[in-house]
């Protein structure tokens, strides 16, 4: 019986996977007005009643596709561990990971960003892709915290508006100039410049 129920429940993970995945592909495709579940069903291969046992409505689908981008995000962060390092370098390796994602897996920049203006005009996409950003910019403002504490950073940093201040100039920077990695080094290395303590000796240039 249990590997009956193990099975079934492997089966069902598997089906919601392929849903996310179609969905995904479909929002770049089409952006998210031109999302339809019957092409989401018909590019899995089920029908629409299938579907609709996975996914019931808009935001049970949004929420799917928010987590299969979950996902992808804690398996960039498991490559690249930070925990360990200094703030400094915590910092740097959030930009590496958003440069990452512009450079290898660009399909969930444009998820992440074609859900989040869409999320403007609709609440229920809001209430799913809100948690998502608000956890990026409570990572980074814990980040800046650290080294506020340490030094490394300014001393009049306020690290909640910085934060919004790092989420804020790289999602306007993917809306405006997309793939320009050059263009993003400069920004970082700006970035940077701006929460950085003047005092204190930093680690070179960014990488």
């Amino acid at each position: 019986m249990d590997n009956l129920v193990s099975h079934g429940r492997e089966t069902s993970d598997d089906r919601r996977k392929e849903i996310a995945r179609a969905a995904r592909e479909l929002i770049i495709e089409k952006g998210f007005e031109g999302l339809r579940t019957r092409d989401i069903a018909e590019r899995v291969g089920i029908n629409i009643a299938t579907l609709h046992y996975h996914v019931p409505n808009k935001q049970a689908l949004v929420a799917l596709v928010a987590h299969s981008m979950q996902v992808d995000f804690a398996e960039q962060s498991r490559r690249r561990p930070r925990a360990h390092l200094p703030p400094l370098e915590q910092l740097r390796v959030e930009f590496e990971d958003f440069r990452e994602s512009m450079a290898e897996t660009p399909d969930v920049a444009i998820l992440m960003f074609e859900l989040l203006g869409r999320a403007r005009r609709d609440p229920e996409i809001d209430a799913v892709m809100r948690p998502m950003y608000q956890h990026w910019t409570a990572s980074l403002a814990a980040i800046l915290a650290k080294g506020v504490a340490d030094a490394s950073f300014r001393p009049d940093l306020d690290a909640e508006a910085g934060a919004l201040l790092l989420t804020g100039a790289m999602s306007d920077f993917w809306r405006r100039f997309g793939f320009d990695l050059p263009a993003f080094d400069r920004l970082a290395a700006e970035l940077e410049r701006a929460v950085i303590n003047p005092q204190s000796p930093v680690q070179g240039p960014l990488p």
